[in-house]
């Protein structure tokens, strides 16, 4: 059973992961969308909802129907805002024009939610200072390889991101430890409320691990967890 509330924040479901046998997570994640609350505003999906994403003119990823479906008939009677993760990067217009979802294309966006400004995003760009991670986003995002990459056949593309994404988690097999404020996102946090107007929150996933920390220049800083259940949604 979903848990209530009008704007719900999830991150980091890797749908179509090999880490999710029998696609119980993706069963779960229908389920849960398919309970949500009759009184939702908004649903907000801080990136890596998929282990992989291409947009293609005529191909859907196998496997991921029932999530499409879902987050279709939530869109109908809710805002649903997709921010591109690290892993979906290549989500482009097939979710606007097929499911009704808005896709933020800014790595972080202000929302007014009851009150409250509220800075959200996924977090893999904000606050790291990573040369290797940062090449590697910048032949990932870079206009001409995603170009090229579409212009292969989807299979040998597919292949390539299952194998990639598998190469990724078997290179962090240790849990993630929340670090507070000696993390990238805590530093990005408090630079933008000395340099803006304060949010009062700072929302991000990425990290794989929850956590909260008040943030000096203002605000409080929120990283979700992995999503695998209810229990994993941040509410608001």
């Amino acid at each position: 059973m979903a848990a209530s509330g009008s704007h719900l924040f999830v991150a980091d479901l890797h749908l179509g992961a090999d880490a999710d046998p029998g696609g119980v997570r993706e069963r779960a994640f229908v389920q849960y969308l398919q309970s949500l609350p009759a009184d939702l505003k908004a649903l907000y999906l801080l990136g890596d909802i998929f282990d992989f994403w291409v947009d293609y003119r005529d191909v859907v990823p196998r496997g991921s129907v029932r999530v499409l479906a879902a987050l279709a008939e939530v869109a109908q009677r809710a805002d649903v805002w997709f921010f591109r993760g690290n892993h979906d990067w290549w989500v482009t217009d097939y979710f606007e024009k097929e499911l009704g979802v808005h896709i933020v294309q800014e790595p972080w966006r202000v929302f007014e939610i009851d009150g409250r400004r509220v800075l959200a995003g996924h977090g893999d760009t904000l606050g790291s200072h990573d040369p290797k991670s940062k090449l590697i986003r910048c032949v990932f995002r870079n206009k001409v390889c995603i170009a090229l990459l579409k212009a292969l056949h989807p299979r040998p593309v597919f292949r390539f991101a299952r194998s990639w994404s598998a190469s990724s988690r078997k290179r962090h097999p240790e849990p993630e430890v929340f670090k507070g404020r000696e993390t990238g996102l805590y530093r990005f946090a408090d630079g933008f409320g000395r340099s803006n107007r304060p949010a009062d929150l700072y929302v991000f996933g990425h990290y794989h691990v929850p956590g909260r920390v008040p943030v000096e220049s203002g605000g409080e800083l929120v990283v979700l967890g992995a999503w695998s259940g209810p229990d994993d949604t941040f509410i608001l």
